[in-house]
Order: C-alpha cells, then structure tokens, then sequence
C-alpha cells in the first residue's frame, strides 16, 4: 500500500511540473473555454468509449461505475478500493490560410477514489474541466496588427458519487458536482492617426471572471449474458440543464504597446461599470446532456461497442462574451471503439496478459463560427500494463485527431494526445474467519 501511494505523489509531482506549460487553441476563446476532460485514458484509448464498466478500474464518466458485484478472489465479501490517477502530453499544429503556428503541453486530468460499502460504492475526486489559452491577431490588410486578444483559465470539478446495485447486472449512480475556476482575457486596440500611423498609446480592456456552482450526473448500467459466454452491456448518463455563477471585473487600461503580447506598460487603469449594466454578476447556462450506448464482449477477452452522445448546446449563454460570428448550436459525439486480452492469466507470456485498446470518435462541438460548424474527429490506442496486485494496472493512451477548417479565414488544428495513468487496487475490509 505505501509504495502505491509513493507511485501515485511521484506521479502527482511529475505532472504537476510538466503543467506549468499550456496549449494555446483559439477555439479555447468560445464559451468557456476547450473541453478538457474526456474521460479516463481507458476511456480515451477507445475512442471516448465510457459504457463498459468493471471491477479494477473507475470509470468517471458514468458513477454506477463506482458499485458492482464482489469478486470471487474476496471470497465474494467486498469489491476492491480503486484508485486512479492520470495525466498527458499534448501537441498541436495550427494552420489558416496564411500561416502555421505549433504548441506543447503535459497536463494534469484527473484523481480519483472509488470504494465499496454493500450494495453501495462511493467515489470523490478533482479534474480540470475545460481550458482557456489563446493569443490571437487581427490584422488588415497591410498585415498591420489592428487587435490583439489573449486569455488563460479554465473550470476544475470536484464530486462526489454514489453508486447503488439494484441486482448484480444492473447499477445506477449519481455525481454530485461543485464546479468553479476563473477566466481571464485581455483586448488590445491599436488605433491610427489620420495618417494611419499607430498612436503612442493604445486602448486595453481586461475582463476577470470568476465562475463557481453545482451540478449532478446520473447514470445506469446494465449486463445480460446473452450465451453462455456472450454479454451484453449497455450505459447511459444524463446531466440537467444548470447554471454557474460568473462574478465579473473589467477595466480599461491605456498602455504603451509593443510586439510582445502581454507586456504592454500601462499608464492609468479605469473600472468599468458593470453594475449599471446588469453584467457584475451573470449566468452561464451549462445545457443539458445526455448519451447512451450498447456493446458485446466475453469478460475477460474483448469487448466491442458503440456510444452516441447529445449536448443541448445551442442553449448555452455567457452574457459577458458574446459575440455576433459565433453561434452555439447543438453538439454531438459518436465513439466507436473497444478492447482485447489474448489471456488475462497467463503464467507466461507477458505480452498475453495485456490489455489492447483502440477506437474512433466523430464529434460536432457545438460551436459556429462565421457560418462555419467547428468538427473533431480522433483515432485512437492503448494499452493496459498488469503493474501488482488485485489488478492494478497502468495505462498508455495515443491519439491522433483534427478539429476545425481553414475556410473563412479559421484555423485548423492537427493534434496528438499521449496520455499515462494509474489504476491501482487495494484491499481495505476483509471479514475474520477466526476469532
């Protein structure tokens, strides 16, 4: 036990310095920033894939997850504590139609604790929920900088959930979410004389947002043995429409501009009076969403399943970023994808006793801008190393995708995602069998 929990603070520090470095995406400029988090790395390495639940590893996007059967190994008393801990290395290469631009990052995504009580399972943990970094130029048509924005931030989850087995093939759950973080932006103005020179001083307005509330995530999980080896799972999650709470400051700078963005010298600062217009403290209405999916494996062997999931997006509001070439419609995601063990326990053969994962997703994000509907797809793989006891394993995920275009002066982006985890299991309770 104590030298899993020295595995999982290396692992925590290690993270934690490669995320001090951020990806710069300007579709992060929209809403309330890029969606971060999509699932566990066994989620991701099957293409998003979040129906198939087991008894070694916390699937966090569906908390009847956190509940089942006890093992056999357990003298079927209780159900292992599931740890799981993850993070990963991400590179983008952004291209329009008049220039190329890379960035690099390694993040933290997620930890997490699950553990039995009865027919119950409890699970608590913290992940970073969406990302905001992004530094884009206006120009015209001299290639003279006209604008300038830049913006960092991002929302975090804490939850915590419930799971309950209603019989040992069905289990159904709720998380109970706080949410809250804080984004920052900045708008840089250059103005020009009559002559259409650039003025000594320029305008800047900066905008804080500080957004916080509470949230729920249901979900149901079902298994059938269709033969004698065959089953059929099947999942589903709804989360309600809610509101955050978005406390808002904004100031007007006038500065001294330079090429380097963010460095401006400022010489006088003014607030700005959102008070008198309804905007120091907003809602913004995360919409409804909801998925459901079915797939066929043998325990223990592969599995194979497909998942479909809808966000209400086009009901999403943010009063204090609005603007008129962005619309939100609704959002969408299919996620084909699946997993095989050529012998789960085999005496030898190390490679026999690996988990291999692959999948595809096809995403419409929600987000239009300029007439143009901003899609994603991704292609991934994994695989799942048996690292100690009580099947304890690590977790590699690859994934290679695309989002966005390069029409209508957009950019698009050619990702790769490389993502590390651990799923690690331990024995808390265990009956006496002598006094």
């Amino acid at each position: 036990m104590i030298k899993k929990l020295l595995v999982v603070f290396v692992v925590i520090f290690t993270v934690s310095a490669f995320a001090q470095e951020t990806v710069s995406s300007p579709y992060s400029f929209y809403g309330i920033g890029s969606l971060k988090f999509r699932g566990t790395v066994e989620n991701r390495s099957m293409g998003g894939l979040s129906i198939y639940t087991d008894s070694i590893h916390i699937n966090l996007r569906n908390p009847a997850s956190f509940t089942g059967a006890n093992l056999a190994n357990f003298n079927n008393e209780n159900r292992p504590v599931k740890y799981a801990l993850g993070g990963g290395y991400t590179s983008i290469s952004q291209e329009s139609a008049t220039s190329k631009d890379n960035s690099a990052s390694g993040t933290f995504d997620y930890i997490a604790l699950a553990f039995p009580v009865g027919k119950f399972g409890v699970g608590f943990g913290l992940l970073p929920l969406t990302s905001v970094s992004y530094r884009l130029n206006n120009t015209n048509a001299n290639g003279d900088t006209t604008s300038r924005f830049n913006g960092e931030g991002g929302l975090n989850k804490a939850f915590l959930g419930l799971g309950y087995a209603i019989t040992k093939d069905l289990q159904v759950g709720a998380n109970f979410q706080y949410n809250f973080g804080s984004i920052d932006g900045s708008a840089l103005s250059f103005g020009v004389d009559p002559r259409g020179e650039p003025l000594t001083t320029q305008t800047r307005e900066d905008t804080d947002s500080s957004l916080s509330g509470l949230s729920l995530d249901l979900g149901v999980t079902y298994k059938v043995l269709l033969t004698k080896s065959l089953e059929l799972v099947t999942g589903a999650t709804y989360t309600p429409e809610t509101n955050l709470v978005s406390r808002n400051e904004r100031t007007l700078s006038t500065v001294e501009a330079n090429t380097i963005p963010g460095s401006e010298s400022v010489t006088s600062t003014i607030d700005v009076n959102l008070e008198g217009q309804g905007l120091l403290e907003t809602d913004v209405t995360l919409p409804t969403k909801f998925s459901f999916g079915a797939g066929v494996g043998e325990r223990r062997k592969w599995f194979v399943g497909v998942e479909y999931e809808f966000q209400n997006t086009s009901a999403f509001s943010n009063p204090l970023f609005q603007t008129a070439a962005t619309t939100y419609e609704n959002a969408s995601r299919l996620s084909l994808g699946g997993f095989y063990i050529p012998k789960y326990n085999a005496f030898n053969g190390f490679f026999k006793r690996l988990v291999y994962r692959a999948g595809l997703r096809v995403e419409e994000t929600g987000l239009n801008i300029q007439t143009e509907s901003i899609n994603e797809f991704g292609i991934s793989f994994g695989v799942g190393i048996p690292v100690g006891d009580f099947g304890s394993n690590a977790n590699i995920g690859f994934e290679v995708g695309q989002r966005g275009t390069t029409s209508n002066n957009l950019v698009q982006e050619t990702f790769i995602n490389l993502q590390i985890s651990l799923s690690l299991n331990d024995r808390w309770f265990q009956k006496r069998k002598y006094d």
